[in-house]
């Protein structure tokens, strides 16, 4: 899988340009308090095919490592599927659980870790400081 660069569409170094573009994107989000697809968000995040979908699960993937060695809540919660009745995908509870952040229930869990990113990134979003 290759990943490209939306500013001239050439393969980039992906491992740290999209995660840092999909928390940025999900940063400005988090004020609004409300999830965002997996569909919508390869689209916000323009990515080019094949695998766009690939790409955007391995950009939070990254995200949930980060946020997780950070102890930050994490930020890939907001993201959801549509056809798991909003939920995130599966990889989303594998890769929390490799983290060593899943407590209970995928949906218990996921309920947390939503409101605790929507309240942690919204109040982070007018700090001065990097999260």
């Amino acid at each position: 899988m290759t990943a490209f660069d939306v500013s001239d569409n050439t393969p980039s170094n992906a491992q740290n340009a999209l995660p840092a573009r999909v928390r940025a994107y999900l940063r400005a989000l988090s004020a609004q308090e409300t999830p965002v697809t997996y569909q919508a968000l390869a689209k916000a995040m323009a990515l080019s095919p094949p695998n766009t979908i690939h790409q955007l699960t391995m950009a939070l993937e990254c995200l949930i490592d980060e946020d997780a060695s950070a102890g930050h809540p994490l930020i890939a919660a907001l993201v959801i599927s549509k056809a798991r009745g909003g939920l995130p995908a599966p990889g989303f509870f594998d890769r929390a659980e490799r983290a060593g952040c899943l407590q209970g229930a995928p949906s218990e869990f996921h309920k947390d870790a939503f409101e605790k990113a929507v309240k942690f990134w919204c109040d982070n979003n007018t700090s001065k400081t990097k999260a």
